[in-house]
């Protein structure tokens, strides 16, 4: 029996993603509303964070986890207040990344399920 082939890997491994997150914190770099949730100077690290997590999450490298352990995202965002404004413009950048990237639609679908699924579970405050 052939080895299933894992989301990251049917959807171009390392470099679909790097691309799908680099344009995400392009978006993110102008906005109004999300680039103050991000202390750091450079959105370098924030952009390393995300594509590595979310290799690891479709079964890449777990490169994530061994620099940075479990990913408790609810912890790790629980500083930035992230309300429905928040939520929709974070969505918003995902959705023209996501687009770009012209994914086959069963793949895409997965991805942006997933995605809609973890901004939903980020919201910590009430607009």
């Amino acid at each position: 029996m052939a080895d299933e082939v894992t989301f990251y890997e049917a959807v171009g491994g390392e470099e679909t993603f790097r691309r799908l997150v680099h344009r995400f914190y392009e978006g993110v770099a102008a906005d109004p509303i999300l680039r103050p949730l991000y202390p750091e100077e450079d959105l370098g690290p924030a952009e390393e964070r995300l594509r590595l997590f979310l290799i690891q999450y479709w079964g890449g490298p777990r490169t994530y986890g061994e620099r940075r352990g479990h990913p408790r995202l609810r912890m790790r965002h629980a500083p930035f207040p992230i309300g429905g404004a928040e939520h929709d413009a974070w969505l918003a950048h995902m959705r023209d990344a996501v687009d770009e990237i012209a994914l086959p639609e069963p793949l895409e679908k997965m991805l942006w399920d997933y995605l809609v699924m973890a901004a939903n579970s980020m919201i910590n405050k009430l607009d």
